[in-house]
């Protein structure tokens, strides 16, 4: 494992399997229990030796045989074990990361939920990241998309918001609120955090057949919603 920094002096990291060389903000950090197990470390806080991957889950579970190799020289020894769900731990770590980083933006005041706010918030333009439920319905979904290309004066763009592989059960309980199907963040370096955490799971757990991410010019991915029922939430 070669480690090393940018131009910008920012740290630069190695894949283990592909030997890519990238930010180490955009690896995954492997870590060694002190039992000899490998675990997921996606916080990069754990201490000791460390191992860096930059693939995806499908290409790390076909890679078993290179990867106990790669493992064995990153953390020089032959005295360990890869449980065979890694993929889902790194993946359930990912996951936990992005609703973690909701939840703290949320604290801080830069979501917003409820379809009146964010649509208020997205055609006055100070929408940065909207977010859709996996089962928002289709219709709140499209006005809000409608309400954000009309703040960004991108009307007839296309452009949308990005629905999650995630449902709303699971963004009201990260949110700590009922019933969240639409995500609203309202400042643009929080809309680029919570970005950075989507980018990395996606990254990893690779395309979802349900949603289907495209790009868009002002925050990255996009989507359709679901089926939606009710959508009166309460506003951060």
């Amino acid at each position: 494992m070669t480690d090393g920094q940018r131009a910008d002096g920012g740290p630069v990291r190695t894949c283990i399997l592909s030997r890519a060389e990238s930010p180490r903000d955009g690896l995954i950090r492997l870590a060694l229990s002190p039992d000899g197990e490998v675990l997921p470390d996606v916080r990069a806080k754990a201490p000791g030796r460390g191992a860096w991957i930059g693939v995806g889950r499908a290409e790390l579970e076909a890679s078993a045989k290179k990867l106990r190799g790669a493992l064995s020289r990153a953390f020089k020894t032959n005295d360990l074990r890869i449980p065979g769900d890694l993929g889902d731990r790194i993946a359930a770590q990912l996951e936990r990361a992005l609703l973690d980083r909701l939840g703290l933006e949320a604290k801080a005041g830069h979501v917003v939920i409820g379809g009146e706010r964010i649509e208020k918030a997205g055609r006055s333009g100070k929408l940065h990241l909207l977010l859709h439920a996996s089962d928002a319905g289709a219709d709140g979904s499209r006005k809000l998309d409608q309400a954000l290309r009309v703040g960004n004066d991108r009307e007839g763009s296309g452009d949308t918001g990005f629905t999650l592989p995630l449902t709303r059960t699971i963004l009201s309980l990260a949110l700590g609120r009922e019933n969240v199907v639409h995500v609203g963040l309202t400042g643009p370096k929080a809309a680029a955090r919570v970005s950075e955490a989507l980018s990395r799971w996606l990254h990893f757990i690779g395309p979802d057949p349900d949603p289907k991410p495209c790009e868009m010019a002002s925050q990255g991915a996009s989507g359709a919603g679901g089926d939606e029922t009710n959508d009166e939430q309460t506003g951060i």
